[in-house]
């Protein structure tokens, strides 16, 4: 049975260059390059095994700003097939996001929506559970395989006692760990043709973010006393004397 899947892409700030300000404490978020998030790659990676696999095709769709087009086209280069975006993008609201991807979602052939657990830029993992709400289809989360069979799908989930395994219905929404998979790495002409392919930008309509603003923002200051030991024989019971102070 071929499947229609969407998935769901995040751009983000590259943390791994991030920075903070030593005088003030806050991050320096400025000419902060941006990414794809980690987990949207395994997602599209679990989208586009499943096309591969049993046919159908991957709508790729995210919620940024005109920047994301870079993110689109490496989704393209890695397999999917179509890609919106959708612009309006000013800060992580997880229940304006839901609101807008999930009217986009419904403009969409469906049978599965995969996403990321999370993201790496807020990690608040509200996404999922509000887009099974807000579109009333069951969320299967954490999920570190899946397997379809006709209007079936059985997907494993990792829980603190084990992995777990639950079988569903399409429609399904699916967020996925990273242990499911290790997303490909596109070949010179893939990406070269994923450059060529259009992507549909949109504007979201009748966007209400809620009035709330980050009133500070610092990482806490870590101070150090910063002792240096040269003689390794008076060091270890030194350190092991601090350790059980320490641990009184």
């Amino acid at each position: 049975m071929p499947y229609s899947i969407v998935v769901l892409i995040k751009q983000i700030p590259d943390i791994d260059q991030l920075r903070t300000d030593p005088n003030t404490g806050e991050p320096q978020m400025q000419n902060l390059p941006l990414r794809t998030e980690n987990l949207s790659k395994n997602a599209i990676e679990a989208a586009v095994q499943i096309k591969e696999k049993y046919g159908g095709k991957v709508t790729g769709i995210i919620f940024g700003r005109e920047q994301s087009t870079a993110s689109m086209k490496e989704a393209y280069a890695m397999g999917v097939d179509d890609g919106i975006i959708v612009t309006g993008y000013q800060r992580s609201e997880p229940s304006v996001t839901a609101r807008v991807l999930a009217e986009k979602i419904k403009q969409v052939p469906h049978d599965l929506i995969i996403l990321g657990n999370q993201s790496a830029d807020s990690y608040t993992g509200m996404l999922p559970g509000r887009l099974s709400r807000i579109l009333g289809i069951p969320l299967v989360g954490n999920a570190v395989k899946i397997e379809c069979s006709s209007d079936q799908v059985k997907v494993t989930r990792a829980t603190e006692e084990g992995n777990m395994v639950v079988q569903g219905k399409v429609p399904l929404i699916i967020s996925v760990a990273q242990e499911i998979n290790t997303p490909r790495l596109p070949a010179v002409l893939q990406i070269m043709a994923a450059g060529r392919k259009p992507i549909r930008t949109e504007a979201a309509q009748n966007l209400s973010y809620p009035d709330v603003r980050v009133i500070s923002n610092r990482a806490p200051k870590s101070e150090r006393k910063r002792i240096i030991y040269e003689d390794m024989g008076k060091a270890v019971p030194e350190i092991v004397k601090v350790i059980k102070e320490a641990m009184r």
